[in-house]
């Protein structure tokens, strides 16, 4: 089995480039396929995932050309995707699978989405639910995991109130409503990411939000459009974790989406001490974006739980590995949605601490990680468990440890972010010797 050695750095500087956002990535692609015309998306996500979703397409009749960091989809309209001739394969991708639940739940064919090993273990019901009261036909592994087989179906029109904040279950809803007549009516109880609502407007849909209501009028024509894609705000909080932990070291990471449901990481990396400035603002393609500026400090800890943790849920795993070298550690509540993500990261994150060293009290919704009176982390052997933010998070952990870590497939960080590895070692100064 492949490993990845890392030891101890004494500089991490630089100015960096992110691959474009994944969440966006997924959504342009699937929205492009249903518009009509040619759309260019430019800086896709080169992560496995996102391929996952191209590869679905495909399936489903839709010409798609990469060319270098750009994908160019040839729409066929809310009606023109064609009957798959196999099971569309999402790989280890939840959000190919939920979004285009929605996206197949009012076609006129039936079709099959699976997935890999660890995809077909995890929840589907949450997605299902809402679609079958929009009149959708879905069976399930025990109704709860795929593969999922749809029937394509008329759909109506429904208001639902998510009972877990989830933007995936969102975007499926209102997926799903691009096909219902009349007016599709999503109640958020916290404000999740926002990435389908921005693209479907700028796509020409009428869509609406006021006091947490998102608000879908069915059978819209779409219209095909050229995206510039921003780079990844969960990617970039890998390296402004570095940057904290590394002593003498200075980070600019440029045009990096900051959708304002997104920033949260931002704001509680700041609430900690973090002396974080973002600069050059601007709007594209209904995204905010801008460059990030951070440079190292000693930061404090604090405490994750309510709406925040739903809102940090991808960032959680790099957040518990930068809690040891805060002065108060990181207390993480309310992320039971961690137990059943690629990973039991609540439980992976613990194993994987404690090798390290670090202070670890595991909760069923969460742990609390000792800062930095427990002691310096020491080098060990981590198992990312297959998950790629696992395996991140503690490539970034070992920066500042005494020793070397050596993560055991370091493989699975394609999922999201391929060339994590080569983009870290390009701004690291290793400790001498």
């Amino acid at each position: 089995m492949a490993k990845k050695r890392i030891r101890s750095a004494q500089a991490f500087r630089g100015v960096l480039t992110l691959p474009g956002d994944k969440s966006i990535s997924h959504r342009s692609a699937i929205l492009a396929a249903l518009a009509e015309g040619k759309s260019e998306i430019f800086n896709y996500s080169p992560a496995a995932d996102c391929e996952s979703t191209l590869l679905c397409l495909r399936g489903l009749g839709v010409n798609i050309e990469e060319k270098g960091s750009s994908v160019i989809v040839e729409g066929k309209g809310l009606t023109g995707w064609a009957k798959p001739r196999k099971a569309l394969d999402a790989g280890n991708s939840g959000t190919t699978m939920r979004l285009l639940a929605g996206a197949l739940a009012g076609q006129k064919f039936p079709a099959e989405l699976t997935g890999d090993n660890s995809l077909r273990r995890r929840p589907m019901r949450r997605v299902m639910e809402p679609l079958r009261q929009m009149g959708a036909k879905i069976e399930a592994r025990e109704d709860e995991f795929a593969p999922l087989k749809l029937e394509g179906s008329a759909l109506r029109a429904i208001e639902y109130a998510p009972k877990v904040a989830s933007a995936q279950v969102k975007s499926a809803v209102l997926l799903a409503g691009l096909f219902a007549e009349g007016e599709t009516v999503v109640h958020e109880p916290v404000h999740t990411r926002d990435h389908t609502e921005l693209a479907l407007r700028e796509m020409g849909a009428a869509i609406t939000r006021k006091d947490g209501a998102v608000r879908l009028e069915g059978r819209p024509k779409l219209k095909a459009r050229q995206v510039i894609v921003p780079g990844d705000l969960s990617a970039a909080t890998f390296f402004l974790a570095a940057t904290l932990i590394v002593p003498d070291s200075e980070l600019i990471l440029q045009g990096v989406g900051l959708n304002p449901t997104r920033t949260a990481v931002l704001d509680f990396l700041a609430s900690m001490g973090a002396p974080l400035s973002v600069v050059a603002l601007g709007t594209r393609d209904g995204e905010l974006t801008g460059d990030i500026n951070v440079h190292h400090a000693a930061i404090k800890g604090g405490k994750i739980s309510g709406a925040l943790t739903a809102r940090l849920i991808d960032e959680l795993p790099m957040l518990a590995a930068l809690a040891p070298y805060t002065e108060e550690g990181i207390e993480i509540r309310d992320a039971k949605e961690l137990r059943v993500k690629e990973s039991d990261r609540i439980a992976a994150m613990a194993e994987n601490l404690r090798k390290m060293c670090a202070e670890v009290e595991e909760f069923p919704d969460g742990m609390r990680v000792g800062g930095r009176a427990a002691g310096r982390l020491r080098g060990a052997t981590i198992d990312p468990h297959d998950d790629h933010r696992i395996a991140m998070a503690f490539a970034i952990a070992a920066l500042g440890a005494e020793g070397e870590t050596v993560i055991r497939n370091p493989h699975c960080v394609a999922i999201s972010f391929p060339n994590f590895f080569e983009l870290l070692e390009s701004l690291l100064k290793p400790q001498s010797e």
